[in-house]
């Protein structure tokens, strides 16, 4: 690997951790000495990278840095390609009509080789089973953006019927389902709506009192799932 491809693949890697990751941590994933890595950052930085920390405490790229355009490895060129089918096969059209122009957006910036590595990709997805949902899902993703309350009219599992004001912060996308996970002011806890068993959603012109990203990490604590995790 050559040294440009090298600071790349560090600058990629700072991008993707949202909090300070130690030298170590870097240099293990990079697959080479932390020694490197204390080089590497310092040479990005007097290159204008704008990253924060020091040995010892590790190192954090800031918001509004932009990456240079970067050419895509074959298997991350799949990864594009199958991520784009799964969202055609499994969500629903406003989503399936972003999908297909992110990967045009993609298609035009690459070279002819690598568009047709794009368009040959034979990683296929098969037939969804997810039960049709019943609402309409960009007012979902819409609410969990503008951070605003939903009122849902729910049928759970046993059929029971109920009305729940929600403060919806992020939905989950199954085999079979696709869920919303929001704070719920009936149950005063989170909780988790199926959205093939939601019967009406109405947007409330309110925002919840607290912050997504506040609600997201006190889930993410209860559920016992890291912080990094995708």
């Amino acid at each position: 690997m050559s040294r440009s491809e090298r600071l790349l693949d560090l600058l990629q890697l700072l991008r993707r951790h949202r909090y300070p990751v130690t030298a170590a941590a870097l240099a293990a994933q990079l697959g080479i000495s932390v020694r490197t890595v204390y080089r590497d950052i310092a040479s990005l930085q007097l290159q204008g990278a704008d990253i924060a920390g020091e040995p010892g405490l590790g190192y954090q790229l800031r918001p509004g840095f932009l990456l240079p355009p970067l050419m895509f490895a074959e298997e991350e060129l799949e990864a594009l390609v199958l991520g784009m089918r799964w969202v055609a096969k499994r969500a629903d059209a406003r989503l399936v009509d972003a999908a297909g122009n992110a990967l045009a957006k993609v298609a035009a910036v690459l070279p002819a080789d690598l568009r047709l590595q794009l368009e040959d990709a034979a990683l296929l997805v098969g037939p969804a089973y997810a039960s049709p949902t019943g609402v309409d899902m960009a007012r979902l993703r819409d609410a969990i953006r503008q951070q605003i309350k939903l009122i849902l009219l729910y049928r759970d599992a046993k059929g029971e019927e109920s009305e729940r004001v929600v403060w919806p912060f992020a939905l989950g996308f199954f085999e079979r389902a696709q869920v919303l996970a929001a704070w719920c002011e009936l149950r005063r806890d989170f909780r988790h709506f199926r959205c093939d068993q939601m019967q009406q959603c109405e947007s409330l012109d309110e925002r919840y009192p607290r912050r997504r990203q506040a609600l997201l990490r006190e889930w993410r604590k209860q559920q016992g799932i890291a912080e990094d995790a995708v």
